[in-house]
């Protein structure tokens, strides 16, 4: 493999994929760099290039991953004209979009003692997407007069929101997908009714 190939950002794709699906399959700890590198047709030395290491390997697809969440979400967004309807969108966008393939390794990764400090922070930094994203309808609906809100309230709002759908997510293995969508839509009613500015 040539110098222009060895470093391109076609060669990083392709390390990227490959490991995606083997962390999908087997897990964190069961995939290794030698499993990434027979199945991406690249040297250990070329993975080593691109991602120091597997743990720093597996941020970048979950930082990815999150990144194109926000992607999907702002496409959507745009559809919704007030803060009310963006919560539930938001609540259908949090239940179709949740389960993603690396959702588990990313788990056994973040909850194993031996992970460096660094990535278990990292991890946890991936939440400041979606809590962005609620944080702001909370301002368009605090702005527009939809909420009863003070500024010093849109953080631990969206917190507490965020917590709520989470806290759903649990059942998306093993409640059927009508009864729970039910159930998401139903949140932000009763979560809106809490906050909703008073005539």
């Amino acid at each position: 493999m040539n110098k222009r190939h060895y470093d391109s950002e076609e060669t990083r794709s392709l390390i990227a994929d490959k490991a995606a699906r083997l962390f999908a399959q087997k897990g964190f700890a069961s995939t290794s760099i030698a499993d990434i590198s027979r199945e991406s047709g690249c040297s250990k030395g070329h993975i080593y290039y691109h991602f120091e290491n597997k743990e720093k390997l597996f941020v970048y697809l979950a930082l990815e991953t999150m990144r194109s969440w926000k992607e999907r979400w702002e496409a959507v967004s745009v559809n919704y004209g007030t803060a009310v309807e963006k919560l539930y969108a938001m609540a259908h966008f949090v239940q179709n979009n949740y389960k993603t393939p690396l959702l588990q390794a990313g788990q056994e990764l973040g909850s194993n003692p031996a992970t460096s400090p660094e990535t278990v922070a990292q991890l946890k930094g991936l939440a400041s997407t979606p809590m962005q994203a609620y944080y702001e309808i909370f301002k368009l609906g605090m702005e527009t007069g939809e909420f009863g809100l003070r500024e010093e309230e849109l953080e631990s709002t969206g917190f507490l929101f965020g917590t709520l759908l989470g806290g759903l997510c649990q059942y998306l293995y093993t409640m059927e997908n009508e009864p729970l969508k039910a159930l998401f839509q139903r949140s932000v009613t009763v979560f809106i009714n809490g906050i909703h500015r008073k005539a």
